[in-house]
């Protein structure tokens, strides 16, 4: 067995029917559970994603901060987003075929940053030993929606990430209203320090998503812009250039960086290259299933 262990990392100030669930243990992983988590997260169309039902929510509150305001209610149809959030491991085999750059030169992956936990050995790229289970970071906006693509799926909107966080009962972490604690979510560390994905569920959201506090900021495809949010404004047009939404709070957050609400604007020179601090995890439409 592979005792996986906890790092420090630098990290520089920001400016994807089936499930498999795999119970993360203590800190000792058989290659086996590995190789189920990578399962989950690269096989059939349903493969670790969790059904979001559709209808009216929340989203936004009155009494944070202003970009988090006003409180109003939208309707989201029926989708799908992965239990987990993406790993070292499941990342590594996209680069493995695509590479860590795009058809037009765009970045995937920083492997020049010393954050990064994917390197080449004899000429394959693979993950650092011991990081395999860990959420993958130093992944650009353009890498994440490349993966999402190459799994038939894509990253979820802004709307669509805080429902799966919050439900349609208003709650203020994923969790519910309790203040964070170090049972819930991995919080209180440096930032792009992390720890496993799924090692704590009990703060899985009311669909059974976790991490969704804590441990990297989540990318999103919408476009930074004011409440209340009209998806038809054009805050979704991938082609569109623009700051990018995050969400989810890293481990360094405070409270108020957890909250389910909580928005992170990434710019564009920032989406181009990634960061150690932000991760993702892919969403599915159900027009998508067929």
């Amino acid at each position: 067995m592979a005792k996986v262990s906890s790092q420090i990392r630098r990290c520089r100030r920001m400016g994807g029917g089936w499930l498999i669930v795999v119970v993360l243990g203590s800190g000792l992983w058989p290659s086996a559970a590995a190789s189920q988590v990578v399962k989950a997260q690269s096989e059939e169309p349903f493969a670790g994603m969790v059904a979001i039902p559709g209808g009216m929510f929340t989203m936004g509150r009155d009494d944070g901060p202003e970009d988090e305001r006003p409180a109003h209610e939208i309707f989201l149809p029926t989708f799908y987003i992965d239990r987990d959030l993406v790993t070292v491991a499941a990342f590594a085999q996209f680069v493995k075929i695509h590479g860590t750059e795009g058809p037009k030169g765009e970045l995937y992956l920083d492997v020049w940053d010393s954050d990064n936990r994917i390197h080449q050995h004899d000429r394959t790229w693979l993950p650092d030993k011991g990081f395999e289970l860990y959420p993958v970071g130093e992944v650009s906006w353009y890498g994440a929606k490349a993966y999402c693509q190459w799994r038939n799926k894509r990253l979820p909107t802004e709307a669509e990430w805080e429902k799966a966080a919050r439900g349609t009962d208003g709650r203020f972490y994923p969790w519910g209203n309790d203040a964070p604690r170090s049972d819930l979510a991995f919080f209180g560390g440096f930032r792009g320090e992390t720890r496993p994905v799924g090692k704590y569920p009990k703060g899985a959201s009311p669909y059974g998503v976790r991490d969704m506090a804590g441990q990297v900021w989540e990318w999103t495809t919408s476009i930074y812009q004011s409440y209340p949010y009209q998806p038809e404004d054009g805050r979704e047009h991938l082609g569109t250039s623009g700051p990018r939404v995050a969400r989810g709070g890293n481990s360094s957050s405070s409270a108020a960086g957890l909250t389910s609400t909580s928005r992170e604007v990434v710019f564009p020179a920032r989406m181009a290259t990634g960061h150690a601090c932000i991760g993702f995890r892919c969403a599915k439409s159900l027009e998508q299933m067929s």
